[in-house]
């Protein structure tokens, strides 16, 4: 009769997740580089990775399910299709991130999520608790799924699976139930070797050195985790990208081993205007019709601003002229992100000096006043 902990993960596979693994609830081998990492201040302005209430849950499991035994870790593929470069390379686009391609994975995750929660308690027992998550709870999760053996992580942080790269969403239940652990020989896991393709090929450098990210220079923390006006020296280093990042993966040579994620209907792009959607269009979205598109999806959660923002910077990337006739109206946008970000980009494309300027004399904003004034003055753009 097979074990409880081998039921688990049978029961995973049936749900649609692609591995699973189970590991003690134990403190993450990796917590004392995250401290440090946050001692930094690589986190950036994402303040709640630093509060002394979640580093206390990642240091003890028990704070998050008093007596915590184990930790069930499932990973879910979400590969879909390579866009075409000439699509993905053209400067009259934005590009998203291909997890966000389909609906928001949260839901489809955490519905999973629960009902391997629900059988884990009706198999270990009554009065048996469990806590699931997917991205919000305070776990270091790569570092629990790497010690559960779902692969390693590489020197660009994500976890990687040798027989699937990285295209994978990962979920976590901790439980109070005593289970049988994997134990992965992690000294005889593949890992990265001498490559170092992912760290050179990052448009901003983001990693000060291998398996470490400074999210201060990451292009998706950028446009999406970060709420204020850009860098204006990251501004130009950051493309057409206007959610998320995927250089670091696509040139990680296991990405060659990327599965078909079993959930094509779900996280499959509508068509290709919508992994890559004309810039025009993202910078005409006013809120009602920027809901209408994005809700239910990941890109939801940023909210019309700060996407419009980022197209922004992707149209003064462009170098497209035309693409200045679309900006302008965004001078008298009523979020200050977007009308210091057209500005911005209106300077970089050398296109309508005198909309800039009458919008400059009647500005109030601070911040926006000196990103148009910067706009007018062509080598401080």
């Amino acid at each position: 009769m097979s074990s409880l902990s081998e039921r688990i993960k049978e029961r995973a596979r049936e749900l649609g997740f692609s591995v699973a693994g189970i590991t003690p609830a134990e403190p993450s081998p990796r917590l004392q580089a995250y401290l440090d990492w946050v001692k930094a201040g690589m986190h950036g302005a994402m303040g709640y990775m630093a509060r002394e209430d979640r580093i206390a849950r990642r240091k003890d499991l028990s704070v998050i399910l008093p007596g915590a035994r184990s930790m069930i870790v499932v990973g879910l593929d979400y590969f879909t299709l390579v866009l075409p470069d000439e699509i993905a390379q053209d400067p009259a686009r934005g590009r998203f991130s291909n997890y966000a391609w389909g609906i928001d994975y949260h839901d489809l995750i955490l519905e999973r999520l629960e009902a391997l929660a629900a059988f884990v308690e009706a198999e270990a027992g009554e009065g048996t608790a469990t806590r699931a998550y997917v991205d919000t709870g305070a776990i270091l999760e790569r570092s629990h799924a790497e010690r559960a053996g779902l692969g390693f992580v590489g020197k660009n942080t994500l976890l990687i699976n040798p027989r699937r790269g990285s295209f994978f969403f990962l979920g976590e239940i901790i439980t109070d139930a005593a289970l049988e652990y994997d134990e992965p020989n992690l000294d005889e896991m593949p890992g990265c070797g001498s490559c170092t393709r992912c760290l050179a090929a990052c448009p901003t450098d983001a990693f000060p050195r291998p398996h470490v990210l400074d999210a201060r220079h990451c292009i998706s923390y950028l446009t999406i985790e970060h709420k204020g006006f850009i860098p204006h020296d990251l501004r130009p280093l950051m493309g057409n990208w206007v959610y998320g990042c995927d250089v670091c993966q696509e040139v990680c040579p296991w990405q060659r081993f990327a599965q078909p994620t079993p959930f094509q209907e779900a996280f499959s792009p509508v068509n290709l205007d919508y992994a890559a959607p004309p810039l025009a269009d993202l910078l005409a979205l006013t809120d009602e019709t920027f809901a209408e598109r994005y809700r239910g999806t990941p890109i939801y959660r940023i909210k019309r601003p700060r996407l419009v923002r980022n197209a922004c910077i992707a149209a003064g990337n462009s170098r497209l002229p035309w693409l200045a006739d679309h900006l302008v109206p965004l001078l008298s946008d009523e979020s200050p992100l977007v009308r210091g970000h057209a500005a911005w980009a209106l300077g970089r494309l050398g296109r309508h000096t005198d909309a800039l300027a009458a919008a400059l004399r009647r500005e109030t904003d601070a911040e926006v006043r000196a990103e148009m004034a910067a706009a007018l003055t062509p080598a401080e753009s």
